[in-house]
């Protein structure tokens, strides 16, 4: 890359930024656009008075009258925006709100769907808003309805976070109807992709599912092992459609044209409408937005004859769609896509030439796409998921020779659709590259340490940057002199320290976690952050208790125990940090045990594992069973409740003893209104050995309770410098008072506790720090 070519990266990240601060404080946006005005009018005055050209001058009238563009929409756009604030929406008050459906709809983390909207009315009692602002919806799995529908929401609402450009976030709790199906293009595109997803039904999976995806970015027919699995093993870009599918749409279309000998104006008008069209067809995410922007402007180049570097086109790129939409500025998508673009453009070539000196030239080309984007985006995923998968570049190299197939006969395959025989043919041949796809994904994530636990939050993503950045030069540097040959050497040794040790942990943590734990554990508490996940082992067969918020460190943990099977999973309640790691243990769960479900998200979730081929029950006290030889009793809630319907104060209680399990008691999230209703129902069979505390150990409890209990051990689930003060003081106080081992995940990690003739042995990961 010429230092010429990198002109407008200082423009492109100062409108990133003002459009960032705008966002986040729009209250000021009209005064930051003023400023930037001020600016960008007073610096071109300065070259005016100076009359002679100034490349700093100009870049600078350039940076401030982009940056107060996206300044001035977010102002302009916050009158609208901030009628919000006079809506009585608090308190979970219901509410019906009507809306036009401009997002793709998809499955979230949380097992419900979520698609962007624009609001045009809101019903709080019998009062009738008018809206014009964008709302993000959220409602069960099984409703995604189509860009340009009209729909109605019944449920609740709650103000958006700064930043986020949806203004209110719609929970469907009670329906979601269709009012007006999409019209016009919008339709026909609709039924295009409902075709298609009609023509893959019937093939084998997990291909069939990811044909869609590859094709057209719909990823409704992807099951949640399958994404568990393309996440695993750095595959998902591939149904995320972005800049390479809007390439070979456009370079098709071009293609098309000049063998039909047009001249060039018709050329780039033939790729302008193709690419019009097909961001319709996979609908506008930030990634197609920002692709679809570069390949106009692309096009523009090639229509005036000028030849544009690839670095110049993206930050062109991402300064228009910034100061039209400044709200992507906050979107990980949008950051991922950029991140990967620009790695493809300047480290790609650099790190082929490098890898040549080691291995064929072929090789060293197919490796340094994949290896560029890891490094890239690498630090912005630790942000969503802090670990790193191993073998994310070797998947992306042997995945890489299908995908382009699968995606040129996979939109084939969609518009073909008025010719169902030919659709279904082009249909079955795109199978064949997504088949490979989907196994090459699962294959990966099979591999034993398929990915490293890395440290998570902005320090994670330094520090994996860092790493990148040392790669690189390690990989890449080719200089001879003194400095460039110490920097390399430094750069060689960070890695191979970073290295040893992210390998030593990885092993421990999988492949040699078995050999580093004890053996006869029979309640184990893993460290899951700021949730519960606990397992129960009698003879052989495992019980998890909750599956904490996230799956990757619950994989982790049931990985070091050896758990490859579950034949109880209790799911006390359904907050995120107890069941938002539920990806991790679908397809390996027996019998399901449930607390009552809130709403049509919840539902969904226990559907999914189902669908896995659980067996789901609903449960309530009074409920036995038995794992290996030992027994469990469900003592809370009571059955059909009206009390405690939902939630915290119905968690799932459970008595679990017998066959090597020492009389335990895991009280879920139980308030103390819960609690003492527990301890009055006469449900607790005491004296107990182990006590899971509830709630992660707030301040919320009954230590009468707790007493009565007369547990030996108290085992607290909770995440390290969590922003509830969780474990409280007055809570460990007590505890302490009754005589209770204190055990917890935050300092000690992973628990583990033995059955022994004289009580219970408590094995920690970690020595408790003094006063903990």
């Amino acid at each position: 890359m010429r230092p010429r070519d990198a002109r407008l990266v200082p423009v492109a990240a100062a409108t990133w930024l003002a459009a960032g601060v705008a966002a986040f404080l729009p209250a000021a946006s009209p005064w930051i656009a003023l400023g930037l005005w001020g600016t960008a009018f007073g610096a071109a005055g300065i070259g005016v008075l100076r009359a002679r050209r100034s490349v700093v001058i100009a870049l600078i009238v350039v940076s401030a009258a982009l940056s107060a563009g996206a300044a001035s929409h977010v102002a302009l756009a916050q009158s609208s925006r901030s009628s919000v604030g006079t809506l009585a929406i608090g308190g979970g008050r219901a509410v019906s709100v009507t809306a036009t459906v401009v997002g793709k709809a998809e499955a979230t983390r949380a097992g419900d769907v979520s698609f962007d909207a624009q609001a045009h009315s809101i019903l709080v009692g019998t009062r009738t808003t008018a809206l014009d602002v964008p709302v993000l919806v959220r409602s069960a799995p099984g409703v995604r309805p189509d860009i340009g529908a009209e729909v109605r929401i019944d449920g609740t609402v709650q103000v958006a976070d700064p930043g986020e450009r949806a203004v209110l976030i719609v929970r469907a709790g009670r329906s979601l109807t269709v009012l007006r199906p999409p019209g016009g293009a919008l339709a026909v595109t609709a039924e295009l992709r409902h075709r298609l997803l009609a023509a893959t039904r019937g093939l084998p999976e997990p291909g069939a599912g990811l044909i869609a995806g590859l094709a057209v970015g719909d990823t409704s027919a992807v099951g949640a092992d399958l994404d568990e699995a393309m996440k695993a093993s750095s595959l998902s870009h591939l149904t995320a459609v972005s800049g390479a599918n809007c390439a070979l749409v456009v370079g098709l279309a071009f293609a098309a044209a000049a063998a039909c000998r047009a001249r060039r104006g018709i050329r780039v008008a033939s790729g302008l409408v193709s690419l019009a069209g097909f961001v319709a067809l996979v609908t506008p995410e930030p990634s197609v937005v920002r692709a679809a922007a570069m390949a106009a402007i692309a096009m523009l180049g090639v229509l005036l004859g000028r030849r544009g570097a690839g670095i110049s086109l993206l930050c062109v790129a991402i300064c228009t769609v910034l100061v039209a939409d400044p709200w992507l500025a906050s979107s990980l998508g949008f950051a991922l896509s950029v991140a990967a673009t620009g790695a493809l453009l300047v480290l790609a070539r650099p790190l082929a030439e490098g890898l040549a000196r080691w291995m064929p030239r072929a090789i060293a080309l197919g490796l340094s796409v994949p290896l560029a984007a890891q490094l890239a985006c690498g630090p912005l995923l630790v942000l969503i998921n802090p670990t790193v998968s191993v073998y994310g570049v070797a998947a992306n190299l042997l995945a890489a020779p299908a995908a382009p197939i699968a995606t040129v006969v996979g939109l084939a395959a969609c518009l073909a659709a008025p010719l169902p025989v030919l659709q279904s043919g082009l249909a079955a041949v795109t199978w064949l590259p997504a088949q490979w796809i989907a196994v090459t994904a699962e294959i990966a994530r099979a591999l034993p340490a398929n990915a490293i636990a890395w440290p998570e939050g902005l320090s994670g993503m330094l520090l994996l940057g860092l790493v990148g950045a040392a790669t690189t030069v390690v990989v890449a540097g080719t200089g001879q002199g003194r400095w460039p040959r110490r920097l390399r050497a430094v750069s060689g040794a960070g890695l191979a320290v970073v290295v040893g040790i992210s390998a030593g942990t990885t092993a421990v943590e999988s492949v040699a976690g078995l050999l580093t734990v004890p053996h006869g554990w029979s309640i184990a508490a893993c460290d899951v952050g700021q949730g519960d996940a606990l397992l129960v082992r009698s003879e052989g067969q495992v019980a998890l208790i909750d599956t904490g918020p996230d799956p990757a460190p619950l994989q982790r943990c049931l990985t070091r125990l050896g758990v490859a099977h579950l034949d109880l999973l209790v799911l006390t309640h359904f907050d995120l940090d107890h069941a938002g790691g539920v990806g991790a243990v679908e397809g390996i769960v027996e019998v399901v045990l449930h607390g009552p479900t809130a709403d049509g998200a919840q539902e969904g979730l226990v559907a999914a594992l189902s669908r896995g081929g659980a067996d789901a029950r609903l449960a309530h006290a009074g409920m036995t069973g038995s794992l290996g030889a030992a027994t469990w009793t469900v003592l809370w809630p009571p059955e059909r409740s009206r009390a405690f319907p939902s939630g915290n104060q119905a968690s799932v209680t459970l008595d679990v003893r017998g066959g090597g399990v020492p009389p335990a008691i895991f009280l879920g999230d139980l308030d103390a209104t819960a609690q003492r209703a527990l301890l009055h129902s006469g449900a607790p069979r005491p004296p107990y050995r182990v006590v899971k505390v509830a709630h992660h150990g707030s301040a919320d409890q009954a230590p009468e309770l707790y007493t009565a209990l007369g547990a030996t051990v108290a085992v607290i689930s909770v995440g390290l410098q969590n922003d509830y003060g969780h474990p409280r003081a007055e809570t460990i106080d007590f505890l302490e008072r009754d005589g209770a081992v204190i055990a917890r995940t935050d300092h000690e990690g992973l628990i583990l506790v033995t059955a022994t003739g004289a009580g219970v042995d408590v094995w920690r990961e970690r020595s408790p720090p003094p006063h903990s």
